[in-house]
C-alpha cells in the first residue's frame, strides 16, 4: 500500500489544552536531523537522519509531523514512533510527475505544506510558481494552481490557468478556502476549493506602505511572506521586505499594524512589538491564546508577541547563526529558520533550515 495512504490510517492524536506562555520557562530539543546536510536515514530514527534545509512544518491528520525540504526537493514525515520517511519527491528539481505517484514527482524549492479537512496535502512549489495537491487516498500528485510560468494573471478564472510569482506561504481560512502569499506580486490570493476559482484577496500588485486601519481591499503590501489564522478567523501576516506583522479582520475588512517599525533589525525585545525591529520574518503561527510566534529568519531567532501585553519576547536563538545545543533556547544558536508551527499543547515546532534540523520548544 502507498505510504501516503498508510499515513491517513493512523489514529488522530489528542492534545492537552494550552497554558499561558508566562507560566513556564522553555526548553529546546532536536527531534530530527543530525546536523549534516543531505538525504539519508529513511526508515530509521529521525534523529540520525540527514535533512536538507527543512522549511514548512505541520502536524498531519495522521498525528505525524510533516515537513518540506527546500533544497532536498522532498516532503518527509516523522512518525509517532520517531522514525522518518519520505512521502513525496524524488529529490530532483523539476515540474514533472503530475498525475502519478507523489514519490516519483519532482519539485523546485518547496516552501510550505498544509492539509485540508479531507486530509489532502497541498505543497507550495515556489520556483515552479505553483501549488500542488497530493490526494490522501491515492497518493497521486496533481497541479492545483499555477501554470508553471512566472507572472500575475488569472483572477476570476481557474487557478490552474493563473500565474504566480514565487508563491511562498499557504493556509486554509475559516471559509475553507486556500489563501496564498504571492510574494513576488505583493498580494495574497484566495482559491475556492470547489470551483478552483482564484481572486486577489489583499494587496495591489505593487509594494507599498500598509497603513494601520486601512481597508484590506486596495491597500498595498510589501512582501507578504507568511500567513496564519487565529481562532476568531483573523488572518495574520508577516511581511518579509516590510519587516512587520499585521492582523486582517475579515469581518470589518480592515488591516491593523501589530509589530515592527518597518526597519530591518534585531531590537526591541521586552518592549512593545510595534516599536521593535524585525529582520526578514519568514514564518508566523498563532497559538491558542492568540500569541504570535515568528520565525525571524535573518536574526536567527524565534520571537513571540504576547497577546495580553502587546510586547515582543525573544524565546529562542542568540542572534548569531549556528547549530546550538539542546536545552536552554536562549543559548541555542539557530540558522536561518523558516518553518514554525504551534501545537495545541503550546509546543512550537521549528524548521531550523540551515542547521538542517527540526527542533521543538516545550514548556518545562
Amino acid at each position: 500500500m502507498n505510504r501516503f495512504v498508510l499515513g491517513t490510517l493512523i489514529a488522530l492524536v489528542s492534545f492537552p489544552i494550552s497554558i499561558s506562555v508566562s507560566e513556564a520557562d522553555w526548553t529546546i530539543q532536536t527531534i530530527a536531523g543530525n546536523g549534516k546536510q543531505g538525504f539519508a536515514g529513511d526508515g530509521g530514527s529521525a534523529l540520525d537522519a540527514q535533512l536538507d534545509n527543512p522549511f514548512g512544518v505541520v502536524r498531519g491528520p495522521d498525528g505525524c509531523i510533516w515537513f518540506c525540504e527546500y533544497a532536498g526537493q522532498r516532503i518527509r514525515r516523522i512518525r509517532q514512533d520517531g522514525k522518518i520517511e519520505t512521502m513525496a519527491g524524488n529529490g530532483m528539481k523539476g515540474f514533472e510527475g503530475n498525475g502519478g505517484p507523489a514519490l516519483k514527482a519532482s519539485f523546485n524549492l518547496p516552501h510550505e505544506i498544509r492539509f485540508d479537512k479531507a486530509g489532502h496535502l497541498y505543497v507550495v512549489d515556489m520556483m515552479n510558481h505553483a501549488v500542488r495537491k497530493i490526494d490522501a487516498q491515492t497518493g497521486v500528485i496533481s497541479n492545483f494552481a499555477g501554470t508553471g510560468r512566472m507572472g500575475y494573471s488569472g483572477d476570476g478564472g481557474l487557478a490552474t490557468e493563473a500565474q504566480f510569482n514565487k508563491p511562498h506561504s499557504i493556509q486554509f481560512g475559516p471559509d475553507g478556502q486556500l489563501y496564498v502569499c504571492d510574494i513576488g506580486n505583493h498580494v495574497i490570493r484566495r482559491i475556492e476549493l470547489t470551483t478552483n476559482q482564484i481572486t486577489t484577496f489583499a494587496g495591489t500588485g505593487k509594494p507599498g506602505t500598509t497603513v494601520d486601519g486601512a481597508p484590506i481591499t486596495g491597500t498595498p503590501l510589501n512582501g507578504p511572506r507568511s500567513i496564519d489564522f487565529d481562532r476568531q478567523g483573523n488572518l495574520w501576516l508577516a511581511t518579509r521586505e516590510g519587516n512587520q506583522v499585521f492582523k486582517m479582520d475579515l469581518i470589518v475588512g480592515r488591516i491593523y499594524h501589530i509589530a515592527g517599525t518597518g526597519k530591518s533589525g534585531f531590537q526591541g525585545n521586552g518592549g512593545l512589538a510595534k516599536e521593535a525591529l524585525l529582520k526578514g520574518p519568514k514564518g508566523i503561527a498563532i497559538d491558542q491564546e492568540n500569541n504570535v510566534w515568528l520565525a525571524d529568519t535573518e536574526s536567527h531567532s524565534v520571537r513571540m508577541i504576547n497577546s495580553k501585553t502587546g510586547k515582543i519576547e525573544l524565546v529562542a536563538g542568540t542572534g548569531t547563526p549556528g547549530d546550538g545545543p539542546d536545552g536552554d533556547p536562549l543559548k541555542c544558536n539557530l540558522a536561518r529558520l523558516h518553518g514554525i508551527f504551534v501545537e495545541r499543547d503550546g509546543s512550537v515546532v521549528i524548521g531550523d533550515s540551515e542547521a538542517h534540523k527540526l527542533r521543538v520548544l516545550r514548556k518545562k
